[in-house]
């Protein structure tokens, strides 16, 4: 992972004499492998291991499988393949890698993380109604209604769904504006996948399926996040002892970064 760090010195004394210690802060640019959207501090003392690598790697993978569903790949459209990784993957490791994100005092990572294993557990509790599990889906067959509009009310209902985690994933993709374009692209592919599937939900077709051109658009912006959420989990386990190569992480010219990089390349 290479980060380019900027130190910052306050005091002029080095502790002779009784003098205080200069206070040295180190502060790393945005970096999507590390989840961190802006510029922050490096720890000085207790070290512990970087955790956005393992919460991306299980987004990325969980994402990637439920999106090929969407997409319809090989005829495959019942997304019960989905159920494993959403518990243990998607959701039990991706929770874990976003507690330890607060360990790490990364607000962001610990909120983004821990969100999205919630998301991947309830959706595997949703999908798994439609086997009797826990009864999610099998409640709104329990109105007596006729079956197309017990179909619809559940397209809806889980439109209803969605379109909660897409406004999530906007509020999130603001703060991502200064960050890395990798990191940026991650949100920006993820909110638009949760908006196509999301209106596919409304715009039902018949036997209350959800639009078929919708969620294949959703499955493609899905696989598109997959990819990036793998990408900036690379940026994030690579560095000189394990690799013979760095990853590019661009920053945007209006970034902290960037605009330093800029001032630092133009003529004085």
């Amino acid at each position: 992972m290479s980060h380019e760090a900027k130190e910052y010195t306050n005091g002029a004394s080095n502790g002779v004499n009784g003098a205080p210690l200069t206070q040295t802060e180190s502060m790393l640019p945005p970096h999507g492998g590390a989840f961190m959207p802006g510029p922050y501090k490096k720890k000085q003392f207790r070290e512990f291991a970087n955790p956005a690598p393992l919460g991306l790697s299980a987004f990325a993978l969980t994402t990637f499988i439920l999106s090929l569903v969407n997409i319809g790949s090989r005829g495959i459209h019942t997304n019960s393949i989905v159920l494993g990784c959403a518990y243990a993957y998607g959701g039990l490791v991706q929770l874990l890698a976003g507690m330890w994100e607060m360990a790490v005092g990364n607000t962001f990572g610990a909120t983004a993380l821990s969100s999205y294993g919630g998301f991947w557990i309830s959706f595997a509790i949703i999908i798994a109604g439609g086997n009797q599990s826990y009864g999610v889906v099998a409640a709104y067959g329990a109105s007596g209604l006729p079956k197309e509009v017990v179909e619809k009310h559940v397209s809806s209902a889980l439109g209803f769904y969605l379109t909660g985690w897409w406004i999530f994933t906007t509020i999130l993709l603001f703060c991502t504006l200064r960050s890395t374009v990798a990191f940026f692209s991650l949100f920006l592919t993820l909110d638009m996948a949760f908006l196509m599937l999301s209106i596919a939900h409304f715009q039902t077709e018949e036997g209350g399926a959800p639009g078929k051109n919708l969620t294949i658009a959703g499955g493609v912006f899905g696989m598109i996040a997959a990819f990036l959420a793998w990408y900036n989990a690379l940026a994030g386990l690579l560095d000189a002892k394990n690799s013979w190569f760095p990853i590019p992480v661009l920053h945007f010219p209006w970034s902290e970064t960037g605009k330093a990089r800029k001032a630092e390349t133009s003529p004085a």
